[in-house]
């Protein structure tokens, strides 16, 4: 689709954004499988994928991000081809009534030279190769997601940038230390990013929306472009060999109210979070405008 009047106006920071929360722990209480690659779901049970979209279409998320983050080439192991799945991907989350679909590119899953194997060059072709898969499936904006090298996140935002007339959203992922863990400051990565090309920046997983809090503070210091959030449910524990996270919807909304006060324009959740949270910050954000 054209960039429509709320979406620029999203981009210059005048209005907000409410993505969706995550997508795996959904899909983990819909039957997925341990060690099973949920992007595949997109083409083998498309009903569940479009069922967690809808949950979250109904809970007020504006824009809803497809089921591919791990839909690259080296992680799908030719078990498919990434068009197909991008397209599987989008057709889900059009046929939950999203607003807008934001195509979903995650880390590779192998390091970047020289902590790995992956030159920047390959990097570059494989999310290049997303990327079109996104814009032919007709995504309306394209987020890198879950970064913790900057080098990646490089290779991921140009790649988008140089190949489609999408909008590119990028987001790190902070250690308990406030840094990377290739030991990247959130200002630096905040001026990295708009330097790349990304339309807005931000940090999502990391750890719950009280400890995310600073490192949005430094990003908002650091670039112009719309800041955004997407952080955990607090710390995941595990009990009884399940997963579960340390806080419920109301605290993690008097969090993030803390977090759009300072500034932040385009807010959701990541692990832990389901349409109860969105639900919650769909009505924190309700007829307001951000401050910046």
């Amino acid at each position: 689709m054209k960039m429509d009047d709320f979406l620029a106006r999203v981009l210059d920071g005048k209005e907000f954004l409410l993505f969706d929360g995550a997508m795996g722990t959904m899909l983990q209480s819909g039957g997925l499988k341990p060690g099973e690659l949920p992007d595949l779901l997109c083409l083998t049970n498309p009903e569940l994928v479009t069922s967690v979209h809808a949950a979250y279409v109904e809970a007020g998320s504006q824009i809803v991000t497809t089921n591919t983050f791990g839909a690259n080439r080296l992680k799908l192991e030719g078990k498919a081809d990434v068009a197909d799945v991008f397209a599987a991907a989008v057709k889900c989350a059009r046929d939950a009534g999203a607003r807008y679909v934001a195509a979903d590119m995650g880390p590779t899953g192998e390091l970047m030279d020289p902590y790995g194997d992956l030159e920047f060059e390959e990097a570059y072709e494989i999310y290049a190769e997303q990327a079109r898969a996104a814009e032919a499936a007709g995504a309306d904006i394209i987020i890198v997601e879950t970064m913790a090298d900057v080098t990646e996140a490089e290779a991921a935002v140009r790649a988008a940038v140089d190949n489609t007339q999408l909008p590119v959203f990028a987001t790190m992922t902070f250690g308990e230390h406030g840094r990377t863990l290739m030991g990247t400051a959130p200002a630096e990565a905040a001026e990295e990013l708009e330097s790349y090309g990304a339309s807005a920046i931000g940090a999502n997983c990391s750890q719950g929306p009280i400890e995310i809090a600073p490192i949005i503070d430094e990003m908002l210091k650091a670039t112009d472009k719309p800041v955004i959030v997407q952080a955990n449910a607090g710390m995941p524990t595990l009990i009884d060999g399940v997963t579960g996270y340390s806080i419920d919807v109301d605290e993690y909304v008097e969090a993030v109210q803390k977090i759009i006060d300072a500034g932040a324009s385009i807010v959701g959740g990541c692990c832990g979070t389901n349409p109860d949270f969105i639900r919650g910050l769909a009505q924190l954000v309700a007829e307001k405008t951000p401050a910046r």
